[in-house]
């Protein structure tokens, strides 16, 4: 099929873009890396009066370092991420995560604020985003404003951006860990995950001093496990770490079924995720 008729926009300014989409009365859709947006527009899924085009938006696409953050651009490519050495050295479990994003013609493409404001349960960046507690920089008609992740993901697929808003950019806090890993499991690889987790710990002396935890693919958003963190905080470090931690995480977690797993299965797999993931972080000091 072929997308409905529309008419095309492409500003050079966000501020333009954000005049453009208001001036569409919700009728309008942003264009990013297209890799969700062109199927439901060839399905028909979608019908948008107008579709704005970001691509020529040039401040919208950075990566950099600011102080204990790292800011990247919303239309900053999948692959940009994923061979930054920045990204690599400051947040490496975000490098880890990027190598399972689809496949390298959608990495190509693919933004981080298209990946965000899609919002697919079962998508790395959503989760990410929560798993270091990032920041999304929003504009709208009133302005530029801030929504925490953990604010920014409603429902599956579904956010809190009003018709008129872009995601502009995103800020990412540098965890200070000693530990971390990243794992996920598909049916065939570049396929959206069955079930992942994201973890990373840090140590004192004989026990976890801190830890982050998130898993995605398994509810109706990607989900951050503060409680398990708490738990983790204090625990002593020994060769049965990895059981307990996956005993922690399934007592949190009720997985979804769908027509791609049961939840009996997709809850199975997530405990086996976390001990393997457990065993990943406390292997990387030699703890």
């Amino acid at each position: 099929m072929k997308p409905a008729k529309f008419e095309y926009v492409a500003p050079t300014t966000v501020d333009a873009a954000v005049e453009a989409l208001r001036a569409a009365n919700g009728e309008g859709k942003v264009l990013a890396g297209g890799q969700s947006l062109m199927p439901l527009l060839n399905f028909r899924m979608t019908r948008p009066a107008v579709l704005v085009d970001l691509n020529g938006i040039k401040e919208l696409s950075l990566i950099e370092l600011r102080g204990d953050h790292v800011a990247i651009g919303a239309l900053t490519r999948h692959r940009e991420i994923e061979q930054s050495r920045l990204i690599a050295s400051k947040l490496p479990v975000m490098a880890a995560a990027m190598r399972h994003v689809a496949h390298l013609a959608i990495r190509n493409r693919g933004t981080i604020g298209g990946s965000l404001s899609h919002s697919d349960p079962a998508a790395e960046l959503p989760m990410l985003s929560l798993f270091y507690g990032a920041k999304l920089s929003v504009q709208g008609p009133s302005g530029r404003r801030t929504i925490a992740a953990e604010d920014f993901f409603v429902d599956a697929l579904t956010n809190c951006l009003e018709p008129e808003d872009i995601v502009v950019e995103i800020e990412f806090p540098i965890l200070q860990h000693d530990g971390w890993a990243f794992e996920e499991v598909a049916r065939r690889f570049g396929d959206f995950a069955l079930a992942s987790i994201a973890v990373s710990l840090r140590r004192a002396a004989s026990t976890v001093e801190d830890a982050r935890v998130a898993v995605m693919g398994v509810a109706d958003t990607p989900l951050r496990l503060k409680e398990v963190e708490d738990q983790l905080r204090g625990i002593a470090i020994d060769n049965q770490m990895p059981d307990r931690f996956s005993e922690l995480v399934l007592s949190c977690v009720s997985a979804n079924g769908d027509l791609h797993a049961s939840a009996e299965y997709r809850q199975h797999l997530l405990g086996q995720l976390a001990k393997r993931s457990m065993q990943t972080a406390l292997a990387a000091k030699g703890w």
